[in-house]
């Protein structure tokens, strides 16, 4: 099997040495050449000096393009970056709204209006003063809607994106447009904040059709059919090029509160920053896997195991109290991100109900699961729901080129004993991280914390 032609990329293991924030990083390897033999030898790893991350994470990107004509999950991976990610990943948003179609600029400038009156110093626990903080939000809302955007253009605008027309709306701008929209959807069904009980005992709630309409293009682009938002684009989405936050949800409240939701998007987002490099390797070790290229695969099982470390770190550790404040999570936070209601099906005479926004949808642990021939935690329904579309695709791809089944009990080259030493160490860390408190967007309004059987260790443990 002739494996790469002499390409090379850079492998990053990040430490936090800033924090949540992500302000200070260290690089502990960077620039990993490939060196491979005329005619389709041995590819080897040679670590160099150290490189500026977001370089790193650019070159990365580079060398997944460049194997699209290698492999069917480098041309996958690459045909999502392309599109979704509007050519880089985690995905692009555009959030310089002056740039905007004009027909896209209203919908911003009334999120801007409406955000600071959703959240509530000292919420409530009267149920008729509840009620009409809801309806006086939405009808400001609406009213705001109608004044505001001419509805004909924005679909005659998404319609022509739809037909291929991105001239007239680049993929970064759609991306942050989808964000605006999802967040001003969140911002209508709870319509204060913290989410209060008279909201989350709606079963069906009226959309205005200047957020239902543009919905539905942007979840026909996507492939998702929730009603609510999703990991990527209520999280993902909502940081712009600088990875600056920017739909707010907590707009003039304490430091304590503001702080703690920044917090807990960002988590969503640094993980897919830092996965870029374990999707590049995960390809890398497929390619790989072959008799006379083994120990080149367990070059890249072993990248993948030392990027996990720091990855998983960062994830979980930002969790405590110190970063996100227990206090304000749950009210402040989390529950914005839950959606809780739906519509009654005539057909099957049954409530169909969305769930909103989970850390089940993050891709790159949907990736690795598929990665190590574990079967998703996610159902069809819910994936189809609430996972775009090429997500889904890659991790199909990385399920169907999965090798850690055809490894040996008792591996006879030492090259394979390592791969299934560096598969262990991956399922290890996985199972020792998932047995902590997952962040979870949203579920924790309705329900107490689940657990799961999970394929790592058959223990269950809380997510």
């Amino acid at each position: 099997m002739q494996v790469l032609r002499s390409y090379g990329w850079e492998v990053v293991a990040l430490i936090p040495g800033g924090g949540l924030y992500g302000s200070e990083w260290r690089t502990l390897a960077a620039s990993a050449i490939l060196n491979t033999q005329a005619g389709g030898g041995q590819g080897q790893f040679q670590l160099n000096g150290g490189s500026n991350t977001e370089h790193a994470k650019t070159r990365q990107i580079e060398e997944i393009k460049a194997l699209a004509d290698c492999h069917e999950t480098a041309a996958v991976l690459t045909a999502m970056i392309q599109t979704d990610g509007a050519g880089s990943w985690p995905p692009r948003a555009n959030h310089a709204y002056a740039t905007w179609p004009a027909a896209l600029r209203p919908y911003e400038e009334v999120y801007r209006e409406i955000a600071p009156l959703l959240p509530q110093t000292t919420p409530s626990f009267e149920d008729v003063a509840n009620r009409k903080r809801i309806t006086d939000f939405r009808v400001k809302s609406r009213k705001l809607l109608h004044d505001k955007v001419n509805l004909p253009q924005v679909k005659q605008l998404l319609e022509a994106v739809d037909a291929g027309r991105w001239d007239l709306c680049p993929r970064d701008v759609y991306n942050a447009f989808y964000c605006c929209i999802a967040s001003s959807r969140h911002a209508y069904r709870w319509a204060t904040i913290p989410v209060i009980k008279v909201a989350q005992l709606e079963k069906v709630v009226e959309i205005p059709d200047e957020l239902s309409k543009p919905w539905v293009y942007l979840q026909n682009h996507f492939g998702c059919s929730s009603q609510s938002g999703n990991n990527t684009s209520n999280l993902l989405l909502n940081f712009d090029v600088s990875a600056r936050h920017m739909f707010k949800i907590n707009t003039g409240m304490p430091h304590l509160v503001t702080s703690a939701e920044e917090a807990f998007a960002r988590i969503f987002y640094d993980v897919e920053s830092q996965g870029v490099p374990i999707y590049h390797d995960m390809i890398l070790a497929i390619i790989n896997f072959a008799p006379e290229n083994k120990p080149a695969c367990a070059e890249s099982m072993g990248c993948i195991t030392a990027q996990l470390r720091p990855l998983l770190s960062s994830c979980y550790d930002n969790m405590h109290d110190g970063r996100i404040a227990q206090s304000v999570w749950l009210s402040r936070v989390q529950g914005f991100y839950a959606w809780g209601a739906g519509f009654y099906d005539d057909t099957s005479k049954e409530w169909v109900k969305y769930d909103g926004l989970s850390g089940n949808q993050v891709m790159l642990f949907q990736a690795l699961d598929a990665f190590l021939g574990i079967e998703p935690y996610l159902s069809s329904r819910d994936q189809e729901r609430n996972v775009p579309a090429q997500q889904r695709a890659l991790c199909r791809v990385f399920e169907k080129y999965s090798f850690r089944n055809k490894l040996s009990g008792t591996p006879k080259e030492a090259a394979e004993a390592q791969i299934a030493k560096e598969f262990r160490e991956i399922v290890k860390r996985l199972r020792v991280n998932i047995s902590k408190r997952t962040p979870d967007a949203g579920e924790g309004v309705f329900v107490s914390p689940r657990t799961r059987k999970t394929a790592y260790d058959g223990r269950e443990v809380a997510s």
